[in-house]
């Protein structure tokens, strides 16, 4: 069969993707295999794939292949969120765009539309993460507004409701007036900002003089109920419980005293606004203050504000700071700078508001369920990288109770159903309420009730993701799946929302389950332009995630991201970093060809191409052993490192050449098949990272007679025998070719080479040598020719004989630098090997690790300065 020159990634992909699914390859059912579970943080049914959901998928699909083929019943559960704010706004204004306002649509008409949004553009992100070669079980696909899930979301707030973990109360919330809907704090950004600080008169009522209040919010001047100085600031004392007049509304306000203000701010007098500042607002609660509010829920000054009704209220503040200065109110002006929160999700200026709403009493919760700190803390259920584990232990223990209300239609409704008179039951349907008020003694029918129009937060639904998309929440849930599937194992997220949903997940886990919902916890980066700016599409840094894949093939990708990606250190991505993975699959492809396209005999492998495999096979030994440590550590990047440098450096760059035949001549049929058998391991060890090129690539070299790498056995270490031999007979190649780079020596030109016999391991690969390095070996530690010069590999001396004379003076000149390097190295591992805490508390093979390198550095610096004496 004829080989393409070249590898298409485009000619592949869908194919064997296509091919992967037909066969249900990704499909998991339990059964007697041990579970190995992730659920995919499910992105908003509004998203498109952008380059963070590539490198977070990417890496889930590692875990989840590499957990398949070593014999793990592999589940990776894929869906969407329906995310309220963001659809909800999406309708909206495509709807808009129609001529069709939302408030000309009853509820379920507003729905109706939404549903047929979601149906039409909501799997997009699903079907765009196939591309990038996701091995999702596609059958278990979940929505969190599908009807179980959105049962199962009910029934939760009923049963926290019942257990006194879900109130309904009045307090100051944070509004979001372009989503005109409350949110959490943790959906609160806070950015500084740069604002004017007016410095505003009121003049008194009775007493002669005035008061300078500083505000950065004159347009709530209309609000202002009183205004208040420290006690103890001695400037104000002699006015307290005098009056003044509120500018331009002229109402008379007491002075009041409370040590809440800071005397040094301003002019340590502020003006008490309980409508619109929390510490206003607590201020007015200790003092029984009218609150008056001053703003529409879509951010417009209300009737109660009198001045410029109906006016946004950044065009309201400029008015009123004009009005002020014409009647000689504003004293002066000036800049300040102060944090300033915004809506997570529309970016919009967030007021504080007081307003009626749900609540989740999130101090009784971690007192229920202290785990929730203790297992992430006591290392049970662990973060990587574990820095955030300070973070999380600091939201935890300054929990403020969770806003868990919406006013939106998008979303899973509150289970609260009215009277006419206001009176209110918690209950599942309008007949279950109407039988709670029965109870109660009120008699209603259910027709007469009316539910309450506000959903749940997002989050209230998310939170519940590894338990809901088995199933297993309510009394009656059958929880086969769940005891099976449940905990999962790894959650790979972003640390943006270790508050919004990994905590909560948490919570949910040891509330309704009894035990933490995930094993490990992989924290990703942020992905940022090689200027370190956050990538977006205002700043046209964000490359178009499907052009790469188009572009490059998803495996180049796949590797480009994953390469520079440390866990929860930020990423910066560079297109090239893409490019070299389009360079290794070519480097791969062309290995291959080179394979494929030898002349073979029947004679006998060489000795050559013998020690070259058991080099090979030492190589693989060592990197599978040290890809297993680095995948217990999450350090994915390294592994994928490890493996890169395997093929490319000791497959391609030493076995290979090391086998490769003379020009012309062809190559025994054995050393083939073991060259072939190899490449399929390599691609076995490889499939988790780029599964396109890997499963072509077998399915070549089998005739398509071998079982698909989705499902092949993972390759295993053995005992590595030869590890020593294969690494000082390859130390000792490195060092003639860089003899020759320094000498100016042609590689095509033979060079003798003495070895000592007590170098057994690297006389046990002469032959590998003698090819390689093109030399011819003899061995002898007594021969040091004229023109020679010594090369130092582990603790031998080994004398390579040059066609052109040696400067002795240079030659001296780099010992000494060697020396130089060796005499520190010796003094550092000493002083920690002097150190008894080191000793005493290390691990003992680390310990002997470092009296190895000891010996070891001690024999290369004897041999260093005899050749010093020599050169004398």
């Amino acid at each position: 069969m004829e080989i393409s020159a070249k590898y298409n990634p485009s000619d592949i992909e869908n194919k064997w993707y296509q091919h992967w699914l037909s066969q249900k390859y990704f499909r998991s059912v339990p059964d007697e295999r041990p579970a190995y579970t992730i659920v995919i943080p499910p992105p908003n049914v509004t998203g498109v794939l952008h380059m963070g959901h590539m490198l977070n998928n990417t890496i889930q699909d590692v875990l989840i292949r590499k957990a398949r083929k070593q014999g793990f019943n592999a589940c990776w559960v894929p869906g969407t969120d329906h995310a309220s704010i963001a659809t909800e706004a999406k309708v909206v204004k495509l709807l808009a765009e129609q001529g069709i306002p939302k408030s000309s649509l009853t509820r379920e008409e507003f729905l109706k539309h939404a549903f047929e949004w979601k149906e039409k553009y909501g799997g997009i992100i699903l079907q765009q993460l196939q591309k990038l070669g996701a091995s999702c079980d596609w059958d278990r696909t979940r929505f969190t507004m599908e009807p179980s899930l959105y049962e199962a979301v009910v029934d939760v707030f009923i049963d926290l409701y019942r257990k006194g973990l879900i109130y309904r109360g009045t307090k100051m919330v944070n509004w979001d007036p372009a989503g005109q809907t409350t949110l959490s704090d943790e959906e609160v950004i806070f950015k500084e900002t740069t604002d004017q600080l007016y410095y505003v008169i009121y003049k008194g009522v009775d007493f002669d003089g005035e008061l300078m209040v500083a505000t950065a919010r004159p347009e709530t001047i209309a609000g202002d109920v009183a205004v208040c100085v420290n006690p103890n600031d001695e400037r104000y004392q002699s006015l307290i419980g005098k009056k003044v007049r509120v500018p331009l509304i002229n109402r008379e306000v007491a002075i009041i005293a409370d040590e809440y203000i800071d005397i040094e701010f301003g002019t340590g007098v502020l003006k008490v606004t309980p409508a619109h500042d929390i510490n206003d607002y607590n201020i007015g609660q200790k003092y029984n203050l009218p609150v008056i509010d001053t703003l529409n829920a879509d951010g417009t000054i209300s009737t109660a504000g009198e001045l410029f009704v109906g006016e946004d209220r950044f065009v309201a503040r400029k008015q009123w700071v004009k009005s002020l200065k014409e009647v000689g109110l504003l004293s002066k002006q000036e800049n300040y700078i102060h944090n300033v929160g915004y809506s997570e999700r529309t970016d919009a200026v967030v007021e504080p508001r007081i307003s009626t709403q749900w609540f989740m009493n999130m101090q009784d919760f971690m007192k229920k369920n202290p785990e929730v700190l203790s297992s992430v803390m006591n290392d049970e259920m662990k973060f990587y990288p574990a820095k955030l584990k300070n973070t999380y232990r600091h939201w935890m223990e300054n929990v403020k109770d969770w806003n868990i209300s919406r006013q939106l239609w998008w979303g899973h409704r509150i289970p609260a159903w009215y009277t006419n008179n206001g009176e209110w039951v918690v209950a599942k349907t309008a007949q279950e309420a109407a039988a709670e008020f029965e109870q109660k003694g009120v008699s209603v029918n259910a027709g007469d009730l009316s539910q309450d129009s506000d959903v749940l937060d997002t989050w209230f639904s998310s939170w519940l993701w590894p338990i809901s998309v088995f199933d297993g929440i309510g009394a009656n849930a059958d929880k086969t799946e769940l005891g099976y599937y449940y905990p999962t194992n790894d959650l790979v997220t972003g640390p943006d929302i270790l508050f919004f949903w990994v905590a909560r997940m948490i919570m949910a886990g040891y509330e309704f389950e009894g035990k933490m919902p995930f094993k490990n916890v992989y924290f990703t980066g942020l992905i940022r332009d090689k200027q370190r700016r956050k990538m977006s599409k205002s700043l046209g840094n964000s490359p178009d995630a499907l052009e790469l894949i188009e572009k490059y093939g998803a495996d180049s990708v796949r590797m480009g991201l994953l390469l520079c990606s440390p866990a929860g250190n930020d990423i910066l991505f560079d297109e090239t970093q893409i490019e070299q993975g389009r360079n290794f699959c070519n480097k791969i492809w062309n290995a291959f060809r080179l394979i494929q396209g030898w002349e073979t005999h029947e004679n006998e492998p060489t000795a050559a191409a013998n020690q070259a495999k058991a080099f090979m096979e030492s190589r693989l030994n060592d990197t599978l052993k040290d890809i297993e440590q680095l995948f217990q550590e999450f350090r994915l990047s390294d592994a994928l490192m490890a493996i890169y440098k395997l093929i490319w450096d000791d497959f391609c760059a030493v076995y290979l050449e090391a086998i490769k035949p003379p020009y012309g001549e062809g190559i025994s049929a054995q050393t083939q098949r073991e060259a072939q058998e190899i490449l399929q391991l390599l691609m076995s060890l490889l499939h988790p990272y780029m599964p396109f090129i890997s499963e072509e690539i077998v399915q070549l070299l089998t005739n398509g007679m071998s079982e698909t790498l989705v499902l092949s056995a993972y390759p295993t270490a053995h005992e590595n025998t030869g590890g020593e031999s294969s690494q000082e007979s390859l130390q000792l190649v490195t060092e003639i070719r860089n003899t020759r780079n320094t000498r100016g020596l042609s590689p095509k030109e033979s060079l003798n080479i003495w070895i000592p016999k007590s170098a057994t391991g690297i006389l046990h690969m002469q032959d590998f040598v003698e090819k390689l390095a093109n030399v011819t070996v003899h061995q002898d530690e007594t021969t040091k020719p004229s023109n020679g010069m010594p090369v130092i590999v582990g603790v031998h001396e080994i004398w390579v004989e040059l066609s052109v004379e040696i400067d002795i003076d240079k030659e001296r000149e780099e010992l000494q630098k060697e020396k130089i390097y060796y005499d520190g190295f010796i003094a550092s591992v000493k002083k920690k090997l002097e150190n008894e805490r080191f000793v005493q508390n290390a691990k003992p093979e680390i310990v002997e690790v470092e009296r190895k390198k000891l010996s070891d550095a001690s024999e290369k610096l004897s041999i260093i300065e005899k050749r010093l004496s020599q050169l004398s």
